[in-house]
């Protein structure tokens, strides 16, 4: 083989690889006070091959140390925000700061060119979070918001199922995320404007504007179970023309997480999730549909163990251009005000 031929075959490899393995995207994160936080720096560090994490901000200098000194986050720089949002190498940065101060964050993030990963719910004022999405929208960034039953493979499918008609028309959802809330967690809830429901519950209503779009009325109802005022037993009514939708969170719950569930009834079939994050999947048809047969099937679908490597898998994708999120500005809004409605804070 000549010089000329060996260059030539070269290039050709190399070009290749570079097809084959696109540059690792930079991302961040900035706090570290939300309830997902260890996880999703956990996640990002396991796609290595996906991402090249720069560091985290930790606002709170009281936690810098013990930030430092954690597992999750050894090795990493602890950086300076403002610095941070001017560097043109970071293609996204992950929101994971209290509730409180999470949407102006996730503001300064994208009016400095960054898209976002925001944990849920996002913010304690609508018109806030509204404001934050339109301005992402406008700036042609993402935001993806941190519901992580949008890449369960149960949901996933239960998606599918709806969007191709196999249940026919919806008539009824019942949900429920509980837990059994130790003294830390009654804390935080009772803190919230929401409370527990706000928090915690917002994951289902995700799910359920994903399927039925929003509802033509909410009603919220708190039943708490302790003298403390803690709002630790709640539910929410979502009315639509046919259709209505139960969500329980219960707080109070010693079976909680077992219990945890998502059922879908429609006038061709049913489609039950229980435990909520397990894959098990029980789907009734009168018809077959999709592969499936008629009549009560179980199905096990293989659910990753981190929870959160779906939602870091679909941000390269959306951060790189080759596909856009399938929940946008608009869907996020009503999410949100929803949610705050569900809770009774509207």
């Amino acid at each position: 083989m000549n010089r000329r031929h060996f260059l030539a075959l070269s290039s050709a490899l190399v070009s290749r690889q570079i097809l084959a393995d696109p540059p690792r995207l930079k991302i961040a994160q900035i706090g570290t006070a939300h309830a997902h936080a260890g996880g999703k720096m956990t996640s990002l560090r396991q796609l290595s091959d996906l991402w090249d994490v720069v560091g985290i901000v930790e606002p709170d200098a009281a936690k810098a140390g013990v930030t430092r000194e954690s597992s999750i986050y050894r090795g990493l720089e602890l950086l300076d925000e403002t610095a941070l949002l001017k560097r043109q190498d970071v293609s996204a940065l992950a929101v994971e700061t209290k509730i409180e101060d999470a949407c102006a964050t996730a503001l300064r993030c994208i009016q400095a060119g960054k898209h976002v990963h925001l944990d849920k719910p996002g913010a304690l004022n609508h018109a806030e979070f509204k404001t934050m999405r339109h301005e992402a929208e406008k700036s042609g960034l993402t935001v993806q918001m941190g519901y992580m039953l949008r890449y369960n493979p149960a949901f996933e499918l239960l998606f599918k199922a709806v969007r191709e008609g196999w249940l026919g028309e919806i008539t009824e959802i019942d949900a429920a995320m509980g837990k059994l809330a130790d003294a830390k967690t009654r804390e935080q809830i009772g803190s919230l404007p929401g409370g527990g429901f706000f928090e915690l519950a917002c994951h289902t209503v995700d799910a359920v504007i994903t399927l039925l779009g929003k509802p033509q009325a909410v009603q919220a109802f708190s039943t708490p179970t302790g003298s403390d005022g803690v709002q630790d037993n709640q539910m929410a009514v979502l009315s639509y023309a046919k259709a209505t939708a139960v969500i329980r969170c219960n707080h109070a719950d010693p079976f909680g997480g077992p219990r945890r569930r998502f059922n879908v009834t429609g006038t061709r079939g049913t489609f039950e999730i229980i435990p909520l994050e397990s894959g098990k999947v029980t789907l009734s048809l009168t018809t077959a549909q999709g592969g499936y047969k008629k009549g009560t099937q179980t199905l096990m679908l293989d659910v990753p163990k981190d929870r959160y490597i779906g939602e870091f898998m679909d941000l390269a994708k959306v951060v790189r251009g080759e596909k856009k999120l399938a929940w946008d500005a608009a869907h996020d809004i009503i999410v949100h005000e929803t949610v705050m409605r569900a809770a009774g804070l509207h």
